[in-house]
């Protein structure tokens, strides 16, 4: 579950982050400034976090594919 986690709090971590500057920018609508922030931290995070982003995907993948255990 870790990886989840990890590419999880990073999306997050970066979502803040945008928002953060962008508000120091003086973006001061609430709407557009949570807007911007997930299209720029998406943008962002597709580029910085592929790493993070294959690990968890390999996770999720090979937890769905485990063999499940017969019952009788």
């Amino acid at each position: 579950m870790r990886p989840v986690l990890v590419y999880t709090l990073l999306r997050v971590l970066l979502f803040v982050v945008t928002g953060g500057l962008l508000l120091l920018l003086g973006l001061s609508n609430p709407f557009v400034l949570i807007v911007a922030s997930f299209v720029i931290s998406g943008v962002v995070s597709y580029v910085l976090l592929s790493k993070q982003r294959d690990a968890m995907s390999e996770r999720i993948s090979n937890r769905i594919n485990r063999p499940k255990p017969q019952s009788d």
